[in-house]
């Protein structure tokens, strides 16, 4: 019986010592990544050398994000020595461009900034790349679509087929208007034109300022046409045809920046949610035997890594039109 009695707090000794180490390990794995993603930051006063350049992307729909906006700042405040924003995107909402444009330029004025289009830098991403002093794209990239869009679909010959009518009462004749449940009235279509014409003005004198371009160029590439970058150079959309080397030389050449400074990627994504630091951190916990911990992260990290589209208000969207 007391051989039995022993047994037990033997066995009940050892599971609290196992549990005392696992705990331990957590803590000093957590700490581990934590003290990594601290140091691999860029910007960071831990982060090692700082004579580098950041490598930054704005790529896919460009809308409002206070995140990308406060790691701009961030970055302004590093001590990175110049900044190649590379771009890839058709653009997005005007509000959100000229939010991107905002910070960019902050960035600018505390950075030597040079773009690279790698893709595509039309309509709201044009409006981005503007913010640079020197913009260089391949000779097949697309830049331009100066121009400001308001879509709204129409059911009104759908909801007759089927039978059903939509009854509103309004303040007054132009409150939700345009519905897309009823035709447009001549007013809601004038008030909605006068939007997009005044937005439109506000593009135009961007591009005209930042590009330093006369009234006959701009009337050129304002139609809302994409240009290629060859054919964007002589229309003084962009200063040079090359890529990232390209970029590099320039900020040699005028920014007296080395060309063998070494570039950084640089994260516009807020500090320490990364899905690589999250995919680190759920295999730290499975490691160490908490499997149900590292299950619930990597669930965590793919719901955060699902971007919902809500495009509303004006767009400054370049998109071919598909056939019927």
């Amino acid at each position: 019986m007391s051989l039995d009695a022993d047994a037990i707090v033997d066995r009940r000794r050892m599971r609290r010592k196992l549990t005392f180490w696992r705990a331990g390990a957590v803590l000093i794995a957590l700490i581990a990544v934590v003290g990594t993603a601290v140091v691999f930051v860029p910007g960071s006063r831990m982060s090692g050398s700082q004579n580098y350049i950041a490598r930054i992307k704005i790529q896919g729909l460009i809308r409002n994000n206070q995140e990308r906006v406060e790691a701009l700042d961030r970055l302004a405040r590093s001590r990175a020595r110049a900044v190649i924003v590379h771009i890839d995107s058709p653009g997005g909402t005007t509000a959100g461009s000229e939010q991107l444009y905002g910070a960019l330029r902050e960035l600018q004025a505390k950075k030597p900034m040079v773009v690279v289009v790698d893709g595509i830098a039309a309509s709201g991403a044009y409006i981005a790349a503007l913010s640079a002093e020197h913009i260089v794209a391949q000779d097949t990239s697309l830049v331009g679509s100066i121009g400001v869009l308001f879509q709204y679909p129409n059911f009104t010959d759908v909801l007759k087929t089927v039978g059903i009518s939509v009854e509103s009462i309004r303040s007054t004749p132009l409150k939700a208007a345009p519905s897309g449940f009823e035709p447009t009235s001549a007013e809601a279509r004038a008030a909605i034109e006068g939007i997009v014409l005044d937005t439109y003005a506000w593009f135009k004198g961007l591009v005209k300022e930042r590009r330093r371009m006369d009234d006959a160029t701009l009337a050129t590439v304002a139609d809302g046409r994409v240009f290629t970058g060859r054919q964007a150079i002589p229309l003084k959309l962009v200063d040079g045809i090359g890529n990232e080397k390209t970029a590099l030389a320039w900020l040699e050449q005028v920014k007296k920046v080395p060309a063998n400074t070494p570039v950084r990627d640089y994260s516009l994504q807020p500090r320490f949610s990364e899905l690589s630091f999250i995919h680190l951190a759920a295999w730290t916990f499975d490691a160490v035997g908490l499997s149900v911990v590292s299950r619930r992260l990597e669930e965590w990290g793919a719901a955060g890594a699902i971007e919902r589209l809500n495009l509303d208000g004006l767009l400054a969207l370049w998109h071919p039109q598909l056939p019927n």
